[in-house]
């Protein structure tokens, strides 16, 4: 299967005041066509940060570097902001965390998506209404020429992430980056989100990258998991490979953190991660996880620490599950 995106030594860096805060550190990943790339990780890991860039939409003063930025064979890196722009929305779009801040509260529901169409596709007003009547009713709303008349703040937070769906579907993109869709939402609504996601990328063949801290929804929807962490990918495999024998000390803690049904005792206590995130601010030396790990070892401190492989099953870190032991035992 090829690929629709490529990324290659990412990089993003936002001046602070006590200097340079490098959000995104040589971030490598693949999407393929028609596949549910999952890229999870905790609050502040540079998830959100990695898809803005992808999507040319980073805050003015945010510094993007990239070896290799690649959409569907075109140099994204090498295009302007508005030959991005004749990309962006058409296609690949993008689904943000909150719709009632994404959608224009001054424009009714019927022109934001209307205007998503004409603004990439040489097609009349009537022919743009049709398409958001179908999509809107492809997205589970009902009554949906009436839909069109109304504007963001009369509908409910579930009506108005599934007209965000709607309007990233109207010119058919070959790839949707979804930035936790279901944040703001309520976890009966947050399934029906998912479940629709997942479905349409499969009636549309798109390609889709769904950004979560959710592994839950990891399990049920990825077809390959990037796990993050301080701007980093630490870990990548398919989501089989990667829940069967996580490689990282990070993606383990992650998962013992999840109770699992049937094996979880109700008065057992989840497993935790010890420590704090490390700042980003300055240059980064070693892995970032070492201070939290419980495996460091004084190697893990120095240099940079490279994806290792192994059966395709990539990971940032200088031992092997097997090799690792916890400091206590070592000592």
């Amino acid at each position: 299967m090829s690929a629709i995106l490529e990324v290659r030594d990412l990089h993003v860096r936002l001046p602070v005041a006590a200097g340079e805060l490098h959000a995104v550190r040589g971030i490598d990943f693949t999407v393929r066509r028609g596949e549910t790339l999952c890229i999870v990780g905790e609050s502040g890991c540079g998830k959100s940060m990695t898809s803005l860039a992808v999507m040319g939409l980073l805050p003015r003063r945010a510094k993007r570097q990239v070896a290799s930025l690649r959409f569907d064979g075109i140099d994204l890196s090498s295009l302007s902001e508005r030959q991005m722009s004749d990309i962006r929305g058409n296609r690949m779009a993008m689904i943000f965390q909150e719709p009632m801040t994404s959608l224009n509260p001054a424009y009714t529901i019927g022109n934001q998506l209307a205007e998503a169409l004409t603004r990439h596709r040489p097609v009349s007003g009537r022919e743009a209404e049709q398409r958001a009547v179908f999509l809107l009713e492809k997205v589970g709303i009902t009554s949906a020429g009436d839909r069109l008349r109304q504007y963001p703040h009369q509908l409910s937070g579930g009506l108005r992430q599934r007209v965000m769906i709607a309007l990233a579907l109207m010119c058919d993109p070959a790839l949707i980056i979804a930035d936790e869709p279901t944040t703001a939402l309520d976890v009966t609504i947050q399934a029906q989100i998912l479940h629709l996601l997942v479905s349409l990328q499969r009636e549309f063949n798109m390609a889709l990258v769904l950004i979560t801290h959710d592994l839950g929804v990891v399990a049920r929807v990825a077809n390959r998991v990037a796990v993050m962490y301080a701007g980093e990918i630490v870990e990548v495999g398919t989501t089989a490979e990667l829940f069967a024998r996580p490689m990282h000390p990070y993606t383990e803690g992650l998962l013992r953190c999840i109770p699992i049904p049937g094996r979880t005792r109700r008065d057992e206590p989840l497993g935790s991660i010890a420590g704090l995130v490390p700042s980003l601010i300055g240059q980064q030396h070693g892995c970032g996880f070492a201070n939290r790990c419980e495996y460091v070892q004084d190697a893990c401190r120095e240099g940079s620490v490279l994806l290792g492989m192994e059966a395709g099953h990539a990971y940032r870190c200088l031992f092997t599950p097997e090799a690792r032991r916890p400091a206590e035992v070592r000592s």
